[in-house]
């Protein structure tokens, strides 16, 4: 992630029932590694690591994140320890049994080298198991740059859009690093939201933390202002709102 820090976990956690259930998916992926090691790459707020520290059985487990933000509250207790770094660059012998990464890859780049450590990171038998968004097509995310680009405003391109592979290419690269077995898949999750305003209030949390970068306080409000507009324009005005979300699951084991 960015390594100016614009995260709000408050924000963020305004859709936390949604934005729980890809980890939900991914975690029913990975086998227990009872008394085992576990790393959550990108973690966030901790919340999640917890979970995955107690469902998969794991003796200790880390979360590294590159936000000071998300990390203030982050639950540490026994067993369950948070890292300040960045995903990008992370590395580690191979001492862990699981590496798991929860919408959080995409926002750095060169995939294949990243996963290429975070494997190396994976004692024999270990398992990586990652979960992406893949919505850069959608208004939600489009429109984005869109309207950057008519206030004038240097925003970084989406990273969903530069940086995320299709899942065949996954598939190859987790082949390519050894894999004795995997498994790569594209899902669509289904969210109900009140209102198809609520849409602002969701990216709110995530991509467009990368605009609030780019301006000021005043900047950001006239941005929203046209944005909610032209969102509003193309997915209509209407309550409650079905928002389709793609997102790539991908576990697999290696020897």
């Amino acid at each position: 992630m960015a390594a100016t820090d614009s995260w709000d976990p408050c924000q963020y956690r305004r859709f936390e029932a949604e934005r729980d259930q890809p980890f939900h998916d991914l975690l029913s992926l990975i086998e227990l590694v009872p008394g085992g090691a576990v790393v959550d790459l990108g973690c966030g707020d901790g919340r999640l690591t917890g979970l995955a520290h107690r469902s998969l059985g794991a003796g200790s487990t880390v979360g590294v994140d590159s936000s000071p933000a998300m990390l203030a509250d982050a639950p540490a207790t026994e067993g369950l320890s948070f890292e300040l770094d960045d995903i990008a660059a992370w590395s580690a012998p191979p001492t862990y049994d699981v590496v798991v990464s929860n919408a959080a890859l995409h926002w750095v780049a060169d995939h294949p080298t990243v996963l290429g450590r975070w494997r190396a990171a994976l004692r024999p038998g270990g398992q990586l198991a990652v979960q992406v968004p893949a919505n850069f097509d959608h208004p939600s995310h489009r429109v984005v740059g869109e309207v950057a680009d008519s206030l004038g405003l240097a925003v970084e391109p989406d990273p969903v859009a530069v940086n995320v592979l299709r899942p065949e290419e996954y598939a190859v690269i987790l082949d390519d690093l050894g894999a004795v077995e995997q498994h790569v898949r594209l899902q669509v999750f289904v969210h109900h939201l009140p209102s198809s305003g609520d849409v602002v209030e969701w990216v709110k949390g995530t991509t467009l933390t990368r605009v609030k970068r780019a301006t000021d306080e005043d900047g950001y409000e006239r941005f929203l202002a046209a944005y909610r507009e032209r969102l509003l324009a193309e997915i209509g005005d209407s309550a409650p709102y079905t928002y389709p979300f793609k997102r790539i699951l991908f576990r697999a084991r290696f020897g």
